[in-house]
């Protein structure tokens, strides 16, 4: 094989490719160090720049630069240690003609493998071909070396998929599909609206479902600005706001506050976040709409605290009551708002169905993306899928999103729900994060995603465990510790297995009273997703 050329995508802000820097180097001696052993040259396309004080590429405009001084046969890896914007980097992959090959590092301390998985997702769905590996220790892990070989001799990389069936290779029970039939029908005949405030946060180009293909589910966008979101929050009355904070206190939420702006929560952001919740709710009242995301990260990011106690709030069912502008109405009375994080289109239609059919099932509607982060395998007593004490030997998943993750979800419900300040390097005025652990309970599982120009969701079961309070600090330390966490053990899938398959950094989760429950959930949305014209794939133990 020819030389190599290496990238690597980054964040958009530059606090962040900053703080990220040193870890991503460091994954990338580790790595050409791997690549030199098989014999192999490592040109690194882009290097350090003064002006910006990093060597990551951060923006569409800078990657198409970079792309135009890597040959277009040549082989090529995206290497990513950090969280990335998949648009830097997508315009090159689109048109490279050479071998692509992704790779992550086995790694909590910054999302590689969120970012990989992502940019993985997106290139599916622009039907471009690649490679994707990933290992804690690229030096010394035989299995990914032999891969890596193979990558190298410009030989196919393959992963086990095993663990997939297609569901009409399923025997799914009478009841269940009469159910899922049954919901689909009445949402194409009713229909929905999902309300997305700005498109295409982060450059997650899979997270955009094509209107033509959301439209034959019964779901049509209504396309929202952030700018009228916060034009909403300006008019907000200081009453008004301060009644939600009251009612977060009367419920327990626990405000991690300081004194001090820049790197501490403060109730001016708190107050801030709560005009938020109150414009959000009004403005989806106005629209009609079943569901909303916001996007967040770019542009309302310079103007105000984060969104994340807003969404986790808005997708609770027990939430504080807001009336219209007129105060004639209570908004939503006694439902939540499905609330998409990151304005992520697959969550939004997964999350408004699961919300909708748990609500007929007569379970907990509650339910969230999370970040499929990172995991490791552990041995040692916690708690079982019901909360009993119990000796867990398992791989167990670090599943955690910055922002979306209902209390209802959470050890203790709102009692158990932390508000802590949103990273700087992140989110520089601050806001607090809706942050808890999530409780012991039966989850389905799933992802809608976007590939050959079809709707698809892959579907499972997994069960949320508990872990020693020692065991669980200790992985949020090697994440992100201020957001919410949920110790998940995947039903019939490895890891391996997972991050093969899985194209999307994000993870959508419910809980189901029982095993039986779950089960029988799970039928009756694949059958309902079927109905609704998507590719349905049953993933592990069922």
């Amino acid at each position: 094989m020819s030389t190599i050329y290496l990238i690597a995508s980054g964040d958009l802000r530059v606090s962040a490719n900053r703080k990220c820097e040193s870890e991503q180097l460091k994954m990338e001696q580790s790595l050409i160090a791997a690549i030199e052993r098989l014999g192999g040259t490592v040109k690194r396309a882009h290097g350090y720049r003064e002006e910006v004080g990093h060597s990551f590429i951060d923006s569409q405009k800078y990657g198409m630069e970079v792309f135009r001084g890597i040959p277009p046969k040549a082989p090529l890896i995206v290497a990513e240690a950090v969280w990335q914007y998949s648009h830097h980097v997508l315009h090159g992959l689109q048109f490279h003609k050479g071998p692509i090959l992704t790779i992550a590092n086995w790694s909590g301390t910054w999302p590689g493998l969120v970012g990989m998985l992502n940019l993985n997702g997106s290139m599916a769905k622009a039907g471009i071909k690649y490679s994707t590996l990933w290992s804690e220790d690229f030096e010394s892990d035989p299995a990914f070396q032999k891969k890596l070989r193979r990558w190298m001799k410009g030989q196919k990389v393959s992963h086990d998929t095993s663990h997939v069936q297609r569901l009409k290779s399923v025997k799914i029970p009478s009841e269940a599909k009469r159910i899922g039939a049954g919901f689909a029908n009445r949402l194409r005949n009713d229909k929905a609206i999902m309300g997305v405030f700005d498109e295409g946060c982060m450059g997650m180009f899979n997270a955009i479902i094509p209107d033509a293909l959301l439209n034959q589910t019964g779901v049509f966008k209504e396309r929202l600005s952030q700018s009228a979101l916060y034009y909403a929050m300006t008019q907000i009355s200081d009453p008004e706001a301060r009644a939600v904070f009251d009612w977060y206190k009367a419920h327990g939420v626990n405000f991690h506050f300081g004194s001090g702006e820049e790197n501490d929560l403060t109730e001016r952001q708190v107050l801030e976040q709560c005009r938020m919740y109150i414009a959000a709710l009004r403005i989806a009242d106005d629209f009609g709409c079943h569901t909303i995301g916001i996007q967040y990260q770019q542009g309302l990011k310079d103007l105000s605290p984060a969104s994340d106690l807003v969404e986790g709030t808005l997708n609770n069912v027990e939430r504080p009551p807001v009336k219209s502008s007129d105060a004639q109405r209570e908004l939503y009375a006694g439902e939540a708002l499905p609330h998409f994080n990151e304005v992520d289109e697959c969550a939004a239609l997964d999350g408004l169905v699961t919300y909708q059919l748990w609500r007929e099932l007569g379970f907990d509607p509650e339910n969230t993306l999370h970040d499929l982060r990172w995991g490791r395998h552990y041995t040692g007593p916690g708690k079982d899928v019901d909360g009993n004490e119990a000796e867990i030997d398992a791989y167990v998943w670090v599943f955690e999103i910055s922002g979306g993750a209902p209390p209802k979800h959470f050890v203790g419900g709102w009692a158990g729900t932390h508000s802590y300040r949103q990273p700087p390097m992140y989110f520089r005025l601050g806001g607090g994060t809706c942050a808890g652990i999530s409780k012991c309970g039966h989850i389905v599982w799933s992802r809608v995603f976007v590939k050959g120009e079809k709707l698809r969701m892959d579907i499972g079961l997994a069960e949320a465990i508990g872990l020693p309070d020692a065991e669980t600090q200790d992985r949020l330390n090697q994440t992100t510790p201020v957001w919410p966490i949920m110790h998940a053990v995947l039903k019939g899938v490895t890891r391996d297995q997972m991050m093969g398959r899985h194209l999307a950094n994000h993870i959508q989760v419910a809980y189901a009273p029982s095993a039986k429950e779950a089960r029988k959930a799970l039928f009756a949305k694949a059958a309902a997703m079927a109905e609704l014209g998507l590719k349905v794939s049953i993933c592990g133990e069922v």
